[in-house]
């Protein structure tokens, strides 16, 4: 399949949800990062819509996505995802988040269980734990919300920032295709719904709900991510019963751009032996 071959829609509703959809078979949906929006999946439909039926979604106030009124609550995000499901026809889904993403996912779990198949969480964390310092990304609260919309309140345009920060979260040795392709989803950000997003974001936790996760749970981080390290991962591993963790050598905070072979081979490998589950 060309890189090209998928369908875009639109999931109605308020707001409306745009995804790129290819393939039959289980529901198979990717949640993008803070900074990220559905282009950052286009090295992963390809492959995963020879097995599923993969979607790859714009959160609410990102790329084809409508934005919104009002403050974001965080699990708006959760209750939007629900109306993708409910548009394929799936009772239940596989579920594939990385960093922002990965969040929205866990918070999908805890108020949708019986939505969930099998949860994939990719350089990502549930929140604080105040008894155990691994739990946190390696920035407070407050740096990560002052870092992420500073240039925004002063003014600066999406594509500009996306220009300088470029592939600063990966690892040192990453390609030139792996920013191009970070640079060109995060230049298309909409920065109101942005800094929203941020906000609501940042003290959000889900960290009293990890032992309850109860589906077939794969743990996938970056060797080399600056921003939640494999020493998060461990955390989790520990806190959500029969989870596995798989570790990509060589890549940072965005190891489906750095590594996408890699990437690939690992969440395949898991889902085959949970794809029934989705229906």
């Amino acid at each position: 399949m060309a890189e090209t071959e998928w369908e875009t829609l639109h999931v109605e509703g308020t707001p409306r949800i745009c995804v790129d959809v290819a393939g039959e078979g289980p529901l198979l949906v990717f949640l993008h990062g803070i900074g990220g929006n559905k282009l950052t999946w286009h090295l992963q439909l390809p492959e995963f819509s020879k097995h599923f039926t993969a979607v790859a979604w714009d959160a609410r106030g990102y790329g084809g996505s409508d934005d919104y009124d009002g403050d974001l609550d965080f699990s708006d995000f959760a209750r939007d995802l629900e109306r993708v499901l409910d548009h394929f026809g799936a009772k239940k889904a596989h579920i594939c988040g990385t960093s922002m993403g990965g969040r929205i996912a866990q918070d999908f779990m805890a108020l949708y269980p019986e939505r969930v198949a099998t949860l994939v969480l990719c350089d990502t964390f549930a929140g604080d734990d105040e008894n155990d310092v691994r739990a946190s990304r390696s920035q407070t609260i407050e740096e990560f919300v002052e870092t992420r919309i500073r240039p925004f309140l002063d003014g600066a345009d999406p594509a500009e920032v996306a220009q300088k920060r470029g592939g600063r979260l990966m690892a040192p040795v990453h390609s030139a295709d792996a920013s191009r392709r970070a640079i060109e989803a995060s230049s298309q950000l909409h920065v109101e719904s942005y800094i929203k997003t941020v906000r609501a974001s940042a003290a959000f936790s889900r960290v009293d709900n990890l032992e309850n996760i109860d589906v077939p749970t794969l743990l996938l981080f970056g060797e080399e991510d600056p921003l939640t390290p494999p020493t998060v991962a461990a955390y989790m591993l520990e806190h959500i019963a029969g989870a596995e963790l798989v570790i990509i050598e060589k890549a940072g905070h965005m190891p489906y751009l750095e590594r996408p072979d890699a990437f690939n081979r690992a969440v395949l490998s898991f889902l085959h032996d949970h794809r029934d589950l989705a229906r």
